[in-house]
């Protein structure tokens, strides 16, 4: 299963899921133990319930509305070999960008598990990249705050397949900038 809120730039709260036989089997088989799921989380429920062509929790229309708009973009653009190097090319320009500047890294330290789609970047102490995700969001560059339970100096960057490459780019040379001014 997936949530479609990331590579598909929908809103968050809808999941989708396609499950073989023996998936549902374990999942009534844990269901059947006992073991307290909470009803918005059950698997079983979610089964049985699009069986029936029906929802837990109605999604809103224009969210899948949106998601198939999306669908039919990115397969028009060559499907999922185009996002997975659309992707890839952002996640390039992010990570690489982060290693040759001296102020900053990725979070994730090894390349071969760093997201491609949402890239986290650790800032030196020199820099506070609060102070600078609230410079880009007064400029129009938002959403680049670090999730907040972790408490750590960074800014969190989405390469989903609708951002543009170029526009992640575009965003390193205005991080570049906006540390060159504060």
């Amino acid at each position: 299963y997936f949530a479609p809120q990331k590579s598909f730039a929908s809103d968050g709260g809808l999941w989708i899921g396609v499950f073989s036989p023996a998936a549902i089997e374990r999942a009534e088989r844990v269901h059947a133990s006992g073991r307290h799921v909470p009803e918005f989380f059950s698997l079983p429920t979610a089964i049985d319930n699009s069986r029936k062509n029906q929802t837990y929790n109605t999604p809103a229309l224009s969210t899948l509305f949106l998601l198939n708009q999306q669908l039919e973009w990115i397969n028009g653009q060559g499907g999922l070999d185009w996002a997975v190097r659309r992707t890839a090319t952002s996640a390039r320009t992010l990570y690489g960008w982060a290693e040759d500047i001296k102020y900053a890294n990725p979070f994730v330290t090894d390349p071969a598990k760093r997201s491609a789609v949402i890239g986290t970047i650790d800032f030196t102490d020199e820099v506070d990249a609060a102070a600078v995700a609230k410079v880009l969001r007064a400029n129009g560059i938002v959403d680049t705050e670090p999730y907040r339970k972790l408490g750590r100096n960074q800014l969190r960057v989405a390469m989903f397949p609708a951002i543009d490459p170029a526009d992640i780019e575009a965003l390193t040379k205005c991080i570049d900038y906006v540390i060159d001014k504060l």
